[in-house]
């Protein structure tokens, strides 16, 4: 009588309670229960509370979801945040800075550890008044991306070039192993100073090809972080001083804060003394 009741067959009935059980209904189109694990509105909102708070605004959420467990909090997972910023018209592209270009790296040396192969390059740093400038002069090391030597000055020579890299490469120890030192073809980069230098320590030389501007990438991407933080004073710098001590801020935020996502979101200190290998266990 239920059945008729209902206008379905015994053998619907049967099919349907299979085994002891109600089975779920198989038809495409119809409306089924949410995921057990499904956030809740509260979980999702809290997501958006973290991504837009002053400590995470500028941070996507690859980095902020280490960040959190580095904190012992744990709110949902990197794709979660991604869909939930997605959903609620956050998942864009924000700041001043333009969208990312995928760049391939140089293919002529690869490092397999700390202080084999360095790449640096020269960017220049707005001053008080309109057109003119400072010069940031900066070694970075590809397999770690630490930043191993910086210095802000008011011109462009290779002599202060060659001054730098002779510092960083005593400050790092590598004169008793090779190093392979990566740049573009300007004249600081190529000057006799510069060369006579290298020679002296024991560096190999690499030089970008000619006419191809993305060969010196790991550079670039520094100086985009560089220029692009929340921090970085677009009015310019009053004084060489100022550029100094906000550059020296910058990296030691960049070394032992910074969780890199080429290096698996670990600082790149950790990178290159190798106690990265304990966070990443």
């Amino acid at each position: 009588k239920a059945c008729a009741e209902l206008e379905i067959s015994d053998r619907t009935l049967r099919r349907w309670t299979n085994g002891g059980q109600v089975q779920p209904d198989q038809r495409p189109l119809v409306q089924r229960p949410g995921p057990a694990n499904k956030l809740s509105p509260g979980e999702r909102a809290a997501v958006l509370d973290v991504c837009n708070s002053t400590e995470f605004a500028s941070l996507p959420p690859s980095q902020i979801v280490p960040k959190l467990a580095d904190q012992g909090q744990y709110l949902a997972s990197e794709s979660s945040f991604y869909r939930i910023l997605r959903a609620d018209g956050q998942q864009h592209h924000r700041g001043r800075s333009k969208p990312p270009v995928r760049r391939k790296p140089p293919t002529s040396y690869k490092a397999s550890a700390p202080r084999e192969v360095w790449t640096w390059d020269i960017t220049w740093m707005p001053g008080p008044v309109a057109g003119t400038f400072f010069y940031l002069y900066l070694i970075v090391d590809i397999f770690s991306r630490k930043i191993v030597g910086w210095e802000v000055y008011d011109r462009e020579t290779s002599d202060l070039a060659a001054k730098l890299i002779r510092q960083a490469v005593l400050a790092e120890g590598c004169i008793t192993r090779p190093l392979v030192l990566h740049a573009d073809n300007g004249s600081p980069m190529k000057g006799a100073t510069m060369k006579v230098t290298m020679e002296k320590l024991g560096i190999i030389a690499s030089y970008s090809r000619p006419r191809v501007s993305n060969d010196n990438p790991f550079s670039e991407a520094l100086f985009r972080t560089c220029k692009y933080r929340p921090n970085w004073p677009t009015k310019g710098f009053a004084t060489k001083e100022d550029a100094q001590a906000w550059v020296k801020s910058f990296a030691s935020w960049y070394n032992e804060e910074h969780l890199h996502s080429a290096i698996r979101f670990v600082t790149p200190n950790a990178r290159h003394s190798g106690t990265d290998s304990a966070t990443l266990a």
